[in-house]
């Protein structure tokens, strides 16, 4: 009988993910030594080699790699076992794990969080945030809960709840206020500002110009919204981004915002989790929750404030 722990099944899940020793102890909350001693414990009770060990990161064996499949089952599992007991439940309690895209955290997880805590105060809500291909996979190997991200997903084994819809808005520089808005050939001859690459939201983006993924214009690339509207503040090009973030991006940078007309470039937001989550019931919940609270975020702007930053620079905003 192999005698192996629960304990060191996710040690190795954890190693396994950060191919690196000390990564994977920092996760864990324990010591490198520690971790280094429970894998050899595991490999010895399973009787072959699970790791290949560099000097900078470690590697899986092939044997590593057949086990980890079966290792990630198991967990899911356990956890699920876990959820089961939770929906049990009259109430949500407990720990919920959410993942959210870049371009909706920032925005919409403060009146998540707040209106979740206040309304289900036992729930212990754990973030992630990340690009929507690691979100995807992390739910439905169970390492999340349920995410919140573009859809869709087109992923047979989740779930997918849309919760509402918000447009795409254009970011120019704060003299262009006024004229007229581009189309979406005319913004395939400017200098377009994107996401880098791997955010579904540049795809998104370069769907509505009707360009390639690798335009052939010169397009420069951002790690966020917040440095794509800056970089229109200092009349580098123009950019897109999405309505929700217009209030907190725009408030410092010398720019227009301008809305395109219909039919406007839009992208439905949803949460996603698994099919056989026994915490389907509740996810279902919560995501009421957060149609909410993304309803809240939008409701005093509307519009008409859209529109009215069409007309001149945002309220504020100056060069310095």
């Amino acid at each position: 009988m192999i005698n192996v722990t629960l304990r060191q099944l996710r040690y190795f899940d954890a190693l396994a993910r950060h191919s690196h020793f000390g990564r994977a102890a920092d996760a864990c909350a324990i010591s490198q030594p520690a971790l280094s001693m429970q894998i050899r414990e595991m490999e010895q009770a399973v009787g072959g080699v699970l790791i290949e060990r560099g000097a900078r990161q470690v590697s899986l064996t092939k044997f590593g790699e057949e086990l980890l499949h079966r290792v990630r089952d198991i967990l899911r599992s356990v956890d699920e076992l876990g959820d089961f007991a939770r929906a049990s439940r009259d109430r949500l309690a407990g720990r919920l794990r959410v993942g959210m895209i870049p371009t909706i955290a920032p925005y919409l997880l403060p009146r998540v969080i707040e209106n979740l805590a206040r309304a289900h105060p036992e729930l212990d809500i754990h973030v992630r945030e990340t690009l929507t291909p690691k979100l995807i996979k992390e739910v439905a190997e169970g390492r999340l809960d349920t995410a919140i991200v573009a859809l869709p997903v087109s992923e047979p084994s989740l779930t997918e709840v849309a919760l509402f819809t918000e447009s795409f808005l254009l970011v120019r520089p704060a003299e262009a206020a006024g004229t007229p808005v581009p189309s979406s050939e005319m913004l395939r001859e400017m200098r377009l500002l994107l996401l880098e690459e791997g955010h579904c939201f540049r795809d998104q983006a370069l769907s509505f110009c009707n360009m390639q993924s690798s335009p052939p214009r010169e397009v420069l690339d951002a790690s966020s919204l917040s440095t794509l509207v800056q970089m229109v503040g200092a009349g580098i090009g123009v950019t897109l981004i999405p309505e929700m973030a217009v209030a907190v991006e725009t408030r410092s940078a010398p720019v227009s915002v301008s809305r395109f007309k219909n039919p406007q470039p839009s992208r439905t937001i949803g949460m996603v989790w698994r099919k056989s989550s026994p915490l389907a019931g509740q996810l279902q919940q919560i995501s009421e929750v957060v149609r909410l609270a993304a309803a809240a975020l939008r409701a005093p702007k509307g519009d008409g404030g859209a529109k009215e930053a069409a007309k001149k620079p945002v309220a504020g905003a100056r060069r310095r």
